[in-house]
């Protein structure tokens, strides 16, 4: 008699390691007030990585523990995987992760087997919990009502967010929080009786900084709240500023950061939460922002095939210089754009494929500081070949014919990014101001900065590896010659030996692989010589080898240097 085939057994196994994944992710996440409390900044940086690293982990030893402990071609059948689906279902419905479970399941299914055995049927392409969650959830927030006493609110506030660390000066900064308040809301909000300030219970913390999230409504309208709190080694905690300005709040969970850790029971709830005092915000990006990079790809695959399944766009050639590593192409209705690999490189680049991939996935894992753009990898994506204009895939099929491959009517890409869409700086200057062009050059050299007081130095500076945001920053976004600033030589051009030297063609000096001379930027980075002229004024030192050389003396010290994704209360206007 034939034995039943396990589909329960599978699907229990499967929970079982996403139960250890999540406590796990609860135990690193958990560590975050210890770690600010005690500014231990740099184990803070290794808790973030280790974090992140966790789920391919864990996904790995559940795929391994599967394969052990049921036979190969029992556990193989992806016929009966719909069995394995449907019971999986029902083991999750109680749950109040049960959305991150379905993307777990995925992860797993897509580690037994390849990508062409991927349907409905066996996982999770479109979700099963909108129709599977009408309980009641309890929202994870404390209410404040002020009726008319808007300092007596924000004094509770610091009592219930107390920290084991004191204020640097409470009364102080309850003062600023009171009149920043007052400024930026209209005059007649801060007397309304039903006024209510909403805070999420759970404090997010990210890098060197603590945030407390909310919202500050009455029943006609609402404005976003963000409370960021920093501890000042050696003197105690400053609330550093009340943050009302959506665009504000909206950078501090931008694609260009690292990822908050934050306690969340129920994360649909908290997400749901954000998503009404950020409405412009697409909810895989605030699910990133979190943690949950993972879900966040999940929801991000079902926005884009939603978007093509009910739209008339058509890939296209990203606008800009073509890269000589990576080939990109764009929907014009979509904000992301998407990133293969060349099989052939231009020959002065000095870096294989898989150099290219390393380098791309090192960012995952650094602090970002607000100026690199977070990517997301995917492997075979199959679209319908009548969504992409004709110039766009016979480009794709000449430079990456490795990659792309039309099969059919459909077109398989086997290994991509996606990243967020910007404004590539080269084009934006062609058509700014003069106004604007001092501010993003100025913004510019910033990104540079910030990156190397993060240990990050982009090799490539060029403006058109650089993009400017719908907030008008600027973000790198080429990663192919990334590396640690520690790792970089930097060297100033010895003199010349005789006249004839800066005559010759080849320098006089010898270079090695890791050299950089930065006196040699402004001919590299500005054909135009107003610009160059420009950005010395504004950031000349970024030209001498000293000034690196300080920045890596300070990184080799063990200095962590936050870069903070608001306006502090010195550079309020």
């Amino acid at each position: 008699m034939a034995t039943q085939w396990p589909a329960t057994e599978i699907a229990r196994q499967i929970l079982l390691g996403f139960d250890d994944y999540r406590e796990c992710f609860r135990l690193i996440t958990e560590g975050a007030r210890a770690r600010f409390e005690g500014a231990h900044w740099q184990e803070a940086q290794r808790a973030s990585a280790e974090r992140i690293n966790l789920y391919e982990k864990k996904v790995s030893e559940t795929r391994d523990g599967l394969l052990a402990t049921f036979a190969r071609d029992e556990l193989l059948q992806v016929e009966r995987w719909p069995q394995v689906k449907s019971a999986y279902i029902e083991l999750i419905d109680p749950r109040f992760d049960d959305e991150l479970s379905e993307t777990w399941y995925n992860s797993i299914f897509c580690g037994l087997f390849s990508h062409d055995c991927i349907s409905d049927g066996t996982m999770f392409i479109h979700t099963t919990r909108p129709s599977a969650t009408g309980r009641e959830r309890v929202a994870q927030t404390r209410s404040y009502r002020p009726n008319g006493d808007l300092l007596g609110v924000l004094e509770r506030i610091l009592d219930d967010y107390a920290f084991a660390v004191p204020y640097v000066d409470r009364a102080s900064d309850l003062r600023q929080l009171h009149a920043q308040l007052c400024e930026s809301l209209p005059d007649w909000v801060c007397k309304d009786p039903e006024l209510t300030v909403e805070l999420f219970v759970s404090v997010l913390y990210r890098n060197k900084g603590a945030y407390l999230i909310g919202r500050i409504f009455t029943p006609d309208e609402q404005w976003p709240l963000a409370i960021p709190l920093i501890h000042r080694e050696g003197e105690g905690i400053i609330a550093d500023g009340a943050i009302t300005d959506e665009a504000e709040v909206s950078i501090i969970f931008s694609f260009t950061r690292s990822y908050f850790m934050v306690e969340v029971p129920v994360p649909a709830e908290f997400i749901g939460f954000l998503k009404r005092i950020l409405p412009g915000k697409h909810i895989a990006e605030l699910y990133t922002s979190i943690g949950f990079y993972r879900h966040g790809k999940s929801e991000f695959y079902r926005a884009l095939i939603n978007h093509l399944a009910n739209t008339d766009d058509r890939f296209v050639m990203a606008p800009g210089v073509r890269g000589m590593v990576m080939s990109v192409f764009t929907l014009p209705g979509f904000t992301t754009v998407f990133k293969v690999i060349k099989d052939r490189f231009s020959p002065t680049k000095m870096v294989d494929h898989a150099t290219v991939i390393e380098k791309y996935r090192l960012v995952k894992s650094v602090d970002r500081v607000g100026r690199m753009a977070d990517t997301q990898e995917f492997a075979d994506f199959r679209f319908p070949k009548a969504k992409f204009e004709p110039e766009c895939l016979a480009e794709l099929l000449e430079v990456a014919p490795s990659t792309v491959e039309v099969q059919g009517d459909s077109v398989l890409v086997r290994h991509c990014w996606t990243e967020r869409r910007m404004t590539p700086l080269n084009i934006y200057l062609e058509t700014a101001s003069e106004q604007q062009r001092r501010e993003v050059l100025d913004d510019y050299g910033l990104a540079i900065k910030q990156l190397a007081a993060a240990n990050i130095f982009p090799g490539d500076m060029l403006l058109k590896n650089f993009g400017v945001t719908r907030h008008g920053r600027v973000v790198f976004y080429d990663y192919d010659e990334i590396c640690f600033l520690s790792e970089v030589n930097f060297r100033h051009i010895p003199p010349p030996r005789y006249p004839e030297d800066e005559l010759a063609s080849e320098p006089w000096y010898s270079v090695g692989p890791n050299d950089v001379f930065p006196e040699e930027f402004p001919r590299f980075l500005f054909t135009d010589a107003r610009l160059r002229q420009l950005f010395a004024q504004l950031h000349g030192e970024l030209y001498d080898a000293d000034y690196w050389k300080g920045l890596q003396q300070a990184i080799l010290a063990g200095k962590v240097i936050d870069v903070f994704p608001y306006r502090r209360r010195g550079e309020r206007q």
